[in-house]
């Protein structure tokens, strides 16, 4: 037990450090990928949330997790429509020479 606490505690620091030096040019193509992992998340939890082991336990776990899946999808597209959003021309602005 004491080596997951060490191992998550590590990767919540490593993660933390690693998002900080990020460039905001990166960001979009990284939500992008991020959104396609959670989207897989959403796929598993389905399944977990599906299963016909008479579990009610099982079904109440996995529908959280679909639940919470979802919630990571739709939110980080809206972030990087968000992020994209700025980097659109406004209708009217002319490009300055």
């Amino acid at each position: 037990m004491t080596l997951l606490v060490f191992v998550f505690v590590l990767s919540v620091f490593l993660g933390l450090e690693l998002i900080s030096k990020v460039p905001s040019q990166l960001h979009s193509p990284l939500m992008s990928g991020s959104n396609a992992i959670s989207g897989i998340t959403v796929v598993a939890a389905l399944v977990a949330a599906g299963l016909d082991d008479g579990s009610r336990l099982t079904a109440a776990l996995g529908f959280l997790a679909l639940v919470l899946a979802t919630v990571n999808v739709v939110g980080g597209y809206l972030v990087t429509d968000r992020m994209l959003a700025m980097f659109r021309k406004k209708p009217g602005q002319e490009k300055s020479r």
